[in-house]
């Protein structure tokens, strides 16, 4: 029996995230009050309350990974542990949080540098992002192969999956792929050409920014990146691997994939949203999935996973 702890990435978050964990729980309170200091930012303000900040990269970034490791400090105090970590996206970076091999401080200044060079990287209107439901990843990789400036963003469960690039390229490969089967294709409303080649010089400044972060060589949780869906075991490449994960597709499913193998039956999803329950029924119905966005649903949670 084996427990991971899954974080969501961006376009996960919404108004009022993590409000209850601040009133309810002193450990969530100081992560807000830390990444509010840590960033000269009002976490509570882009969080709790109407804003426009919250839907902005630069913010959106540091915004969830602070709500989600708000909710993860108080699965720790109540003695919860995972077995394995893993994150879509930005996500990876809060199971890196929660494997230890990184520290909350250093991920939470991480992000938002991520946040802003990636909001920086391509003038808005040039790239677009557009998910492509019910077509074989084949077919959809085939496609995006043929035409220049488009890839696979995101391989998020069978039957959904993400491109991105220039803006015509995505356009085009859009009408292929209809043509091909697809049952919808969705142009998504994203400030960016996320996880395309459009954002490598992102990625290689991003890899300037993390070479003043310090990694716990002595870290014991594994976690499964996005860039090539393995177990990290140890500091060696990580930050390479997080370079790359700017600019190259997101195997969110072969992630899920992978921990089923080594024999994870618990999946327990810790921040906003219920995106990757969504994208669990679809790679496989028959684990154990729990979902932490709320207070109320910690206790529950608690008995579950102290009782597996």
């Amino acid at each position: 029996m084996s427990t991971a702890f899954i974080f969501p990435g961006q376009g996960a978050q919404v108004v009022g995230m993590g409000k209850d964990f601040y009133e309810t729980y002193e450990v969530s309170r100081e992560v807000f009050d830390q990444a509010s200091e840590l960033l000269n930012l009002d976490m509570k303000h882009i969080c709790f309350e109407e804003n426009e900040e919250i839907n902005i990269t630069e913010y959106t970034q540091a915004a969830l990974l602070t709500t989600s490791i708000a909710m993860l400090r108080v699965l720790e105090q109540k003695g919860i542990k995972p077995d394995v970590c893993a994150g879509l996206s930005l996500g990876e970076y809060c199971a890196m949080v929660a494997s230890e091999v990184m520290s909350f401080e250093d991920a939470v200044k991480t992000v938002r540098e991520r946040g802003i060079l990636m909001q920086e990287a391509v003038p808005l209107g040039v790239g677009a992002m557009c998910a492509v439901i019910g077509l074989d990843n084949d077919v959809i990789q085939e496609v995006c192969d043929g035409i220049e400036g488009v890839s696979v963003a995101n391989f998020n469960c069978p039957g959904q999956t993400v491109i991105s690039g220039k803006k015509e390229a995505v356009e085009e490969a859009a009408d292929k792929l209809k043509e091909s089967g697809a049952k919808r294709c969705m142009m998504l409303n994203v400030s960016g050409p996320f996880h395309s080649s459009m954002l490598k010089e992102a990625g290689e400044k991003l890899y300037d920014v993390l070479q003043d972060v310090e990694l716990n060589e002595k870290f014991t949780i594994p976690y499964v990146t996005n860039v090539t869906a393995e177990y990290v075991t140890d500091t060696k490449n990580i930050k390479e691997l997080l370079r790359d994960q700017v600019s190259s597709s997101v195997r969110w499913q072969q992630c899920v994939e992978r921990m089923l193998e080594n024999g994870v039956d618990t999946f327990v999803e810790i921040g906003p949203g219920k995106t990757l329950a969504g994208f669990m029924k679809r790679i496989k119905k028959d684990v154990t999935m729990i979902n932490i966005q709320s207070v109320g649903d910690i206790d529950q949670a608690v008995e579950q996973l102290l009782h597996k």
